[in-house]
């Protein structure tokens, strides 16, 4: 048999992309994103300087505080709050509502277990911000 000569060019060009190295150079890009990120959501340790921080003059509007004292007492404003009560009250402040974002001071004698539980009421509260208060260090004589 011939093969006759109106049947195809006689050049063996393809008309496909060959997509293979593609995905193989995909594939270890997502294989590198994959062990990389969970690197850079740890924390780094770092000795930060400490600063003196310019006071807030406005103090109608700084955000709503939640302070908790020793004794495991929250306030809320100059309100105390039970602690059993305390989403509900959150969720249900109308300047909470509007502001999302609230400060919180919590003694230094409470223990840190305590603290985040209390912050992660804020966050369930659905207060998308939280400053945490602290006291500013000692003047330098």
């Amino acid at each position: 048999m011939s093969i006759s000569s109106d049947q195809g060019s006689s050049d063996p060009t393809m008309s496909e992309i060959n997509v293979t190295p593609l995905v193989d150079v995909m594939l270890v890009l997502l294989i590198i994103f994959m062990i990389t990120t969970p690197l850079m959501q740890q924390g780094v340790e770092v000795d930060l300087p400490q600063t003196q921080a310019q006071l807030i003059e406005h103090p109608d509007k700084r955000p709503l505080e939640l302070r908790i004292k020793k004794d495991r007492t929250i306030w809320l404003g100059k309100t105390e709050v039970p602690y059993e009560e305390l989403e509900i009250r959150l969720k249900h402040n109308e300047r909470l509502k509007r502001e999302k974002k609230m400060d919180l001071a919590a003694d230094r004698a409470l223990e840190y277990g305590y603290v985040v539980d209390i912050m992660a009421t804020i966050r369930r509260a659905g207060i998308e911000a939280v400053g945490i208060l602290t006291e500013p260090p000692p003047p330098v004589e």
